[in-house]
């Protein structure tokens, strides 16, 4: 069976839809290691300029799966709709001075018609 989509925005509404059931907040978090090899390659970048693929590659999948997370924590609660939405990244720097990528996707779940 597949699973219904849920909207979500960055604003607080939906444009010509209505809210008729606040769900609560909702979140979904992830958190990626970027390996020795790329943090080497990414420091090399710093130096002489350019994007760093690897890195952009590692966002993009950590954004996708902290999304993912909090629209299943939606469905759960019943709602189709997720507003308000708010992405936040933060760089932890782990014992063997490797780091890890964490985003945090936070946002209010709704019922709209």
């Amino acid at each position: 069976m597949a699973k219904p989509d849920i909207l979500i925005t960055t604003t607080h509404t939906f444009e010509g839809r209505r809210i008729v059931e606040y769900h609560g907040l909702v979140s979904g978090d992830a958190i990626l290691g970027a390996n020795m090899f790329r943090d080497m390659f990414a420091s090399l970048r710093d130096m002489v300029g350019g994007r760093s693929g690897s890195y952009e590659k590692v966002l993009r999948s950590a954004k996708t799966e902290a999304i993912e997370d909090m629209l299943e924590s939606a469905r759960e609660r019943g709602a189709n709709a997720v507003v308000g939405v708010d992405l936040d990244y933060e760089t932890i720097q782990v014992q063997d001075g490797g780091s890890m990528l964490m985003v945090s996707a936070t946002g209010t779940a709704v019922v709209i018609e």
